[in-house]
């Protein structure tokens, strides 16, 4: 009974270590005509440093120019401005490992057997958040916008290879079909 009970809990612990797996949404202004945009200038990107804010326009301007997207240099000369924020938080994750469970469930169910204790530990993990937004840049008008939030790693690498699935994601679809 006991060996059911761990394995339930460590299933339980397992399932809530994937719940913060990349998460990426996308909406779009509906009455938009994305048919008209044919070009794209990268107006703002704010992440936490110069070396993720260069991967990030890179992402950005990869994925617009597969979809036909045409960069320019701004001025007044592009369809779509684009703006990006990246951003990184802490998110406490809770562990609780019970021990010493007891006799198991008491006649007709009443319950726990006696005795155990829990033991809960907190662990700060770094979440990063994506948002980018595409402006008409005529009517100064939101209308596309991609969000990401992912787990992210130690490894610099890995948190790369995350930002540039989470770009192709939002930008999987583009542009997006009229309802």
């Amino acid at each position: 009974m006991k060996k059911t009970v761990y394995l339930a809990i460590g299933a339980a612990l397992f399932v809530a270590a994937g719940a913060v797996a990349q998460d990426v949404r996308t909406d779009f202004e509906h009455s938009a005509n994305f048919e008209r945009y044919h070009t794209f200038c990268i107006a703002q990107v704010h992440a936490s440093n110069q070396i993720v804010e260069n991967r990030l326009r890179d992402a950005l301007t990869r994925d617009l120019t597969q979809h036909g997207m045409q960069p320019t240099s701004g001025n007044g000369t592009c369809d779509l401005t684009v703006t990006a924020i990246g951003n990184v938080h802490n998110q406490q994750e809770y562990s609780t490992f019970y021990d010493g469970l007891g006799g198991g469930w008491g006649w007709r169910g009443r319950g726990w057997g006696g005795g155990g204790q829990s033991f809960t530990s907190v662990q700060q993990i770094p979440v990063g958040t994506l948002i980018v937004d595409l402006f008409d840049s005529q009517s100064k008008q939101l209308v596309f916008r991609g969000t990401a939030q992912s787990e992210l790693s130690k490894n610099p690498d890995k948190n790369t290879d995350k930002l540039y699935k989470a770009v192709d994601k939002m930008f999987r679809k583009y542009p997006p079909k009229q309802v």
